[in-house]
């Protein structure tokens, strides 16, 4: 059975925010938009709150339905990135830099390999 992990969409101001993965982690250096595993315990509204407060000190105030998915077949995860609404500034608590995105720059930054599937779909659907 495949682990759901949320992946969140936060825009504010015309701009997307990613996060830069940390150095030693899977996909160290590349970009992602933030979030992580669902734990057995909570729904995925639940995991994204978590896990953006634990990665970016920010409070999830609304969290939308599934926009795309992807299985990654070799790590067993089903990625769900979902719309989220966050009150507060971010800051790269986990990560090893954040920044507010234009849309159209994305695919300019070497994003992990689901991030990347996601970003096509998100600038062809815009």
């Amino acid at each position: 059975m495949l682990q759901p992990v949320v992946a969140a969409v936060i825009e504010r101001d015309r701009r997307v925010l990613i996060c830069q993965r940390p150095q030693g982690k899977r996909h160290g250096g590349l970009w992602e938009f933030p979030g992580g595993k669902v734990h057995a315990d909570e729904s995925i509204p639940e995991a994204v709150s978590r896990e953006l407060a634990e990665e970016l000190a920010v409070q999830t105030t609304e969290v939308g339905e599934v926009l795309f998915s992807r299985v990654d077949q070799r790590s067993g995860f089903e990625i769900l990135f979902l719309h989220a609404t966050v009150e507060g500034e971010p800051v790269a608590l986990e990560h090893s830099e954040i920044v507010w995105c234009e849309p159209a720059q994305l695919l300019s930054y070497p994003l992990a390999p689901s991030d990347h599937a996601f970003a096509s779909f998100y600038l062809r659907t815009a």
